[in-house]
Parts: structure tokens; sequence; C-alpha cells
């Protein structure tokens, strides 16, 4: 194994995988502790299941498509063991291809905007920078990338854990929220670092991802904002949402209209129906890090900003 700790135990949870890489698992590294589930159940049930299943004192969520680095484990650990109210915590992530840059799902830690819109501290929507050490500190965040993430896990247990209804996409950027709400503090520690190839639940483009994405961040909204703060921003984002939809369209990309026209109605479908069985923390006290009061598509699309700094020192 790449990764350098003493008490680590390597656990793969097979979500139904319809190729061969649970026997290829068993024939070349048999002491590899593999979970099968009897079927696809996406990344936030998967992962449930689990972790119901494993005792640990911490959990190390990571993706298949990211490659460790071998001192990658012990920085985040003495970061997480010098505060206990550190709930989770990411690495720095890299591409895997274009090992010079940030990677988009994570960069050097996750930020959100005041309406919702994810970026990160590297990547801003499509934008990844060259990693030149300028964001090294560790630093508070809003939320931890999936991709690799440490977490305590009586904090994930304690929060509900991923919520289950969003299957895959933003579900990370949930649990962190409500963590931050519970007390909780969010941080990377970029003197670890790994890289991710990215994509590999659905690729970049796939009509799928874009339904996911847009309607779970319209969920996370609802189920973390105060009501009436949440009430007006969600309709500025159903707004800028149309814009962007419409935009597709006339682009000759119909495909994204559809997604996220979809996306609206089964936010509709949830605000009426579901709801009331979406995970909540026990309190909602904390204070958020990594928290952008301004709008970052204003920032980037408006004013043509590209990097983090620009946008947040402004």
């Amino acid at each position: 194994m790449a990764s350098r700790w003493d008490n680590l135990e390597v656990i793969v949870a097979d979500n139904a995988s319809d190729d061969d890489s649970v026997d290829f698992l068993k024939r070349n590294y048999p002491a590899v502790r593999i979970i099968q589930l009897e079927r696809n159940h996406g990344f936030a049930i998967g992962y449930n299941l689990a972790l119901k299943q494993v005792k640990s004192d911490y959990y190390v969520l990571l993706n298949s498509d990211v490659e460790v680095t071998p001192d990658w484990i012990a920085p985040v650990i003495k970061l997480m063991e010098s505060d206990k109210m550190i709930g989770a915590c990411q690495p720095k992530i890299r591409m895997e291809r274009q090992r010079e840059l940030f990677e988009y799902a994570g960069a050097a830690g996750g930020w959100l905007d005041y309406l919702g819109y994810p970026f990160a501290r590297g990547r801003v929507f499509d934008v990844c920078e060259v990693d030149e050490g300028q964001y090294d500190d560790i630093a508070e965040i809003f939320w931890a990338s999936g991709a690799a993430m440490f977490v305590r896990p009586a904090v994930y247990h304690g929060c509900g854990g991923l919520d289950e209804y969003f299957f895959a996409h933003q579900e990370e950027i949930d649990l962190c929220w409500r963590m931050q709400l519970a007390g909780y503090l969010v941080m990377v520690c970029p003197q670890a670092m790994v890289y991710h190839v990215g994509g590999g639940t659905l690729p970049k483009g796939n009509a799928r991802k874009v339904y996911l994405n847009f309607r779970n961040n319209l969920i996370m909204m609802a189920k973390n904002m105060p009501f009436w703060e949440g009430f007006w921003k969600l309709n500025w984002r159903f707004l800028l949402d149309s814009v962007s939809a419409w935009k597709s369209l006339f682009a000759g990309e119909g495909i994204y209209f559809w997604a996220i026209l979809r996306a609206h109605l089964s936010f509709i479908k949830w605000l009426l129906f579901k709801r009331s069985r979406s995970v909540f923390p026990a309190s909602k006290t904390g204070k958020l890090g990594g928290w952008l009061g301004k709008s970052v598509v204003w920032q980037h699309f408006i004013k043509g900003k590209t990097k983090f700094s620009e946008i947040v020192h402004e």
C-alpha cells in the first residue's frame, strides 16, 4: 500500500460493481477487507451502509480514482488531534493527469457563496489554478471533498451521515454544512496531498450529473438555511438556474435544459413530500467557515475573475 501509517485498515466498499474489480482485489490484495453491497445504492447510501460495519478512530472516505502519496495521512491526523472540534478535514487535491493543477473536486478546500454555489481554493467553476503554493496554509473551509475526506466517526453518525436522498453529488457539502451548524469545524491540511482523476461516478456533461447537481444543491439550501433566508435565496436560484437552462437550450444543448427542468420539478416534489425525512443536525448554533457573503457567479461571469484569491480578497 502506498500510504505510510502504522494503524491502518484498508476497506473497499463495493457498490455491486459489474466488472472484475472484486476478484482482482481478492487475488492481488488478500489483506484488503471487502464490504460487498447487494446493489448499487449510490455514493451516499453506499457509504452509510459500509461505515456502519467499520469501527475506527477516524474514517477516510477515499474514491477509487484517487492516487495517494506516502505521507498524506500523518499531517491530517496531527491537525485533527490538535482540536477535537475538527469534524472533517481534506488534503490538497491536484489533478492526476495535469499534476501541477488543482483538481475540480476540492482543490485546496471547498467554499460556498451566499446563493449556494460551491467553489474552492484553487478552483472557480471550471477554472483550475496552477498550484504554486498560494493556498498552502492550514485553513477553515466550508466543505471537505468526498473524494478524500477524513472524518470523526462520532461526528459522521451524530450528524446523520450522508443524506441518502442525494444519491451522489454535493452530499459531502451538505454533511459539512450540518457539521458546522452542530458546532464542528471543517479544515484543509495542504501539507497532505493526493491526485484525483475525477468524473468516476458520472462523467462531466452527463445529463444525470447535471440533474443531481442542480437538484441536490437546492435541497441542501432548503435544509440548512433559516426559512426566510432560504425562501428568497431559492427564488434567486430558480431564476439563475433558468437563465443557465435557456442559455444551454439556445446553444443547442437541450440535454442540459431538460436536466435543469427535471431538477427543479424534483426539488419541488422533495419540498412537498420528502422534506420531513431529511437529516438535520442536533443544533443550528455553529458558525460557518469558508462562506462567501457575495455572489461568485457575479464575480466570475460578469467581472471576469478566475482566481479564488481575486474573488475572496476583493
